[in-house]
């Protein structure tokens, strides 16, 4: 169709080619292909020179409509690559501290984008990456699919917590002994962060049950500052507290609670433009804030 409307507009074949920068065979090839398709002739070929017949006028009105559209069409794709929607997931501790910041700094440069985020569990986030629901997700801890690509983007650690007040506070030197003889209050199975304490206590060959499981770590942060028990959150979700003195951090020295962030996408999934640029932009938001 573009090459019938540009030998139109040309009126040669020649220049129709210079035009759209291919063979002059490969045009003659085509129109003819047109007419020998549709059962019509398209062009007289006067004195080296090419009339459009009757039927060739009307299938031009028709041609250049559906060039317009599908030109049409190729920019509203091109456009939606950069001002399109978003689908992203984030496990609790990114969700609650790195998301807000990440998505408006993103709005900030790309107003016309619309963002939906789900924060959950890591194995929740997982399961929506699996189905499609999501174009990627953004989560501490580790994948269990062989189908989702998994890069890490930052570094966290987890923070031992617990009340000012709290009898392990006073110990010189702590264990993990120490740890499991108090009442655990840690985050509910399937999160980064519980599972990161349990593949590291079993590694180890502890065994426990905990005495508080949340969704919240509000409610852990309080209950450990209360004197419960002692909590195992992310660094970073608890450094509030640490500072106006709500809870203290105990440092175990045999115990290494480090853990990288990542980035993670089905391995089949095309990701848009919008998609790459908000990625590219969270690993220059960390690097430019640590």
């Amino acid at each position: 169709m573009k090459i019938l409307v540009a030998v139109c507009a040309e009126n040669s074949i020649t220049k129709a080619a210079e035009r759209l920068h291919i063979a002059q065979p490969a045009v003659s090839i085509a129109v003819k292909e047109l007419e020998e398709y549709y059962g019509v002739k398209l062009f007289d070929r006067i004195s080296r020179r090419l009339y459009l017949t009757d039927t060739g006028r009307t299938f031009l009105e028709y041609a250049a409509h559906i060039v317009a559209l599908f030109d049409d069409m190729e920019r509203s794709i091109r456009q939606w690559e950069l001002s399109g929607k978003l689908r992203i997931g984030a496990s609790i501790t990114i969700g609650t501290h790195l998301m807000p910041r990440y998505v408006n700094a993103f709005y900030r440069n790309h107003p016309q984008s619309s963002i939906d985020v789900f924060i959950g569990s890591s194995d929740i986030i997982e399961k929506k990456i699996l189905r499609n629901d999501l174009d990627f997700a953004l989560i501490e801890g580790t994948v269990h699919s062989d189908s989702i690509l998994c890069t890490s983007y930052m570094k966290d650690r987890l923070a031992i917590i617990c009340s000012p007040n709290d009898p392990l506070y006073k110990e010189e030197t702590l264990t993990i002994e120490h740890l499991l003889s108090r009442p655990l209050l840690l985050r509910e199975t399937g999160s980064g962060t519980r599972e990161l304490f349990d593949h590291t206590l079993a590694s180890l060959e502890y065994d426990y049950t905990p005495a508080w499981e949340s969704t919240s770590t509000e409610a852990l942060i309080n209950a450990a500052g209360e004197g419960l028990g002692v909590s195992v959150l992310p660094h970073m979700l608890v450094q509030d507290a640490l500072k106006k003195g709500a809870v203290v951090e105990l440092q175990i020295s045999d115990l290494q609670l480090g853990r990288g962030f990542h980035i993670i996408c089905h391995k089949n999934k095309l990701l848009t433009g919008l998609a790459k640029e908000f990625i590219e932009m969270c690993g220059n938001f960390n690097a430019d804030t640590q």
